[in-house]
Parts: C-alpha cells; sequence; structure tokens
C-alpha cells in the first residue's frame, strides 16, 4: 500500500507516494525526474545508482524508501553546478573520462564521499575506495587520474 514519503533531495523538499519497499531510485527517477542516477545492475554491484544518504555512498537501487527516512539525499545533480562543478567533475573533463557516461554518476559520488573524509589518498587507497563499481567502456585509468586531480584540487 502507498503511503507519502517527504524527500530532501539535493537541498529541495518532495513528497512521493510510494509501497515502503520501493528502491530509492525510482522515486528519484520516476517521480521527481532526475536523469541520474542511474539503473544498472538492480543488484547494488555495479554502483551506476549511487547517491548520499546523508552523505554516505548509497546503492539506491536496492534502498527502499522505508529506509531513506528524513534522510539528505544528494545526487550527481546535487553535487555541483555548471557555474561552480565540484572539483571531481572539474577533473573528469580535464582527465577526459567520460566516454559513454552511464556509470560516470556511481564513480562520481563514491570518490566524492571518499575524498571528502580522504585528504591526501595514495593511490591504493583510491583503488580500494572504487573498487566495487564497474565500467564497461574502460576508463578506469583515466577516472584514477581524475580522482587524483580532484584529491590535489581539494588539497
Amino acid at each position: 500500500m502507498n503511503q507519502p514519503f517527504k524527500l530532501s533531495v539535493n537541498g529541495q523538499s518532495h513528497t512521493v507516494e510510494a509501497d515502503p519497499d520501493m528502491p530509492l531510485l525510482y522515486a528519484l527517477r520516476n517521480d521527481l525526474g532526475l536523469n541520474n542516477p542511474h539503473f544498472g545492475c538492480g543488484l547494488a554491484q555495479c554502483g551506476a545508482c549511487t547517491v548520499h544518504v546523508d552523505g554516505q555512498p548509497t546503492r539506491s537501487c536496492v534502498t527502499p524508501m522505508s529506509a531513506v527516512g528524513k534522510s539528505e539525499v544528494t545526487t550527481l545533480a546535487g553535487l555541483g553546478t555548471p557555474e561552480k562543478p565540484h572539483p571531481l567533475q572539474t577533473a573528469y573533463v580535464e582527465e577526459q573520462v567520460l566516454q559513454c557516461g552511464y556509470c560516470i554518476n556511481g564513480w562520481l559520488m563514491t570518490a566524492a564521499a571518499f575524498l571528502r573524509d580522504n585528504k591526501k589518498p595514495t593511490e591504493a587507497q583510491i583503488k580500494e575506495a572504487l573498487s566495487g563499481l564497474k565500467c564497461r567502456c574502460g576508463t578506469h585509468i583515466s577516472i584514477l587520474k581524475a580522482v587524483k586531480r580532484a584529491a590535489e584540487m581539494m588539497g
């Protein structure tokens, strides 16, 4: 049975009528019309659906609406703006990471939370933090370079 859920997404309040077991991803894409995150595997294995819930990277494809509560949800659209991009967004452009772009949501959202908590990460730490993500285009080396560049930019 559907019930109203009040969501705070990218700093804006929304109410969504949904089944408590419905994945957060569906509310973000179908009810709120956000282009990111993406549906990838539906099993929390690829990362394309990653958002921040109270600052923590969360796979929205397996996170039920009932688990979100009054949490602050941040999507890629809330990470930065065209006028003031997040350092990771800038670094991705500078390193020319993007190919198809389908998985980028997961990489950026996961790396943003990681860099927030790890100001001077080693390459091994970056690889470990991003180890659960998948990219079919094979841009992994460019992604690592971009994350390193963003870490330097964030100082």
